[in-house]
């Protein structure tokens, strides 16, 4: 039995995000609990030269719907990165989700050749899809997803592993 594409990526998205957005609501709760300003974690960063909090977010928003889209052949959306509570990140997280499950099995199915260029700066990527899924975008999700959880963590916020994976498929809570 073979793993597609879309089940390497959409589903993968879907469960992370969703569990992002429940290590937001424990950030919250904790943040109200200890009287600390929201604004405080959100710019939280694990070393100086890091992104903080919201930008890790938004980078691991940006991978999901980009990848997908990329994947499919359209236009990957534009989203402005104007966030500043945990309500702006929950629903930019919730609105990610939404989208990257909108996309069909039929849409990603079989794009393991696709073509994908990226614009990365002054820079040029060219990938086939397949690797670009397997070896740039999941492991920058993964990073970006797992660097939040870590700076909430790193800041006294009550989480475990399995707020980081959220719902797993098939597993008794």
């Amino acid at each position: 039995m073979s793993l597609s594409m879309y089940q390497a990526s959409v589903p993968v998205f879907a469960q992370i995000l969703g569990a992002l957005g429940g290590v937001l609501d424990k950030a919250e709760a904790h943040a109200a609990a200890k009287k600390i300003d929201p604004a405080v974690l959100i710019a939280a960063r694990l070393a100086p030269d890091m992104f903080p909090l919201s930008r890790q977010l938004q980078a691991a928003c940006d991978f999901a719907k980009g990848s997908v889209a990329r994947l499919a052949g359209v236009e990957v959306p534009g989203w402005g990165d104007e966030e500043k509570t945990f309500a702006d990140f929950k629903a930019r997280i919730k609105k990610t989700a939404d989208y990257v499950q909108e996309f069909k099995p039929a849409q990603i199915d079989g794009s393991e050749a696709r073509e994908i260029v990226l614009k990365v700066g002054a820079n040029t990527r060219t990938f086939k899809g397949q690797p670009y899924l397997l070896q740039f975008v999941m492991p920058n999700f993964f990073f970006h997803s797992t660097t939040a959880y870590a700076i909430l963590r790193h800041n006294g916020v009550e989480l475990g592993k399995r707020d980081f994976m959220g719902q797993v498929p098939g597993m008794n809570a």
